[in-house]
């Protein structure tokens, strides 16, 4: 490969450029951190659809616990397009920090002070 170069790749992190899924994923955390005013956790699934449409789910705190395994964790879904801009979200479940299986959801419990 004579006379060809590799384009230089940069992140702050691993001095390479992020993927586009990555990309994508960072600015899905971005998006819903500014909306719903949460910290993000972390990425948990990152699909992208034939049509170009990305489905991101994103782990959000929702409200500290103390001690932090009773923090309450928010699962989100998130949809953007190839350019990045979020075409909407929505929660699919909120658990505490200590229950990890859908069958530990908080939503699927009856809340204390809440009449069934």
């Amino acid at each position: 490969m004579a006379g060809r170069r590799r384009r230089a790749r940069w992140s702050s992190k691993s001095g390479l450029w992020p993927s586009r899924g990555a990309q994508i994923a960072e600015r899905a955390r971005w998006n819903l951190s500014k909306i719903t005013g949460s910290e993000t956790e972390n990425v948990t699934a990152l699909e992208r659809s034939g049509d170009g449409i990305w489905k991101i789910t994103v782990e959000l705190l929702e409200l500290p616990g103390m001690p932090e395994t009773l923090d309450l964790i928010g699962s989100y879904e998130t949809e953007l397009d190839e350019e990045g801009k979020l075409l909407g979200y929505r929660r699919l479940r909120q658990y505490t920090r200590n229950r990890r299986g859908p069958e530990d959801s908080v939503d699927a419990e009856q809340q204390p002070g809440r009449n069934a």
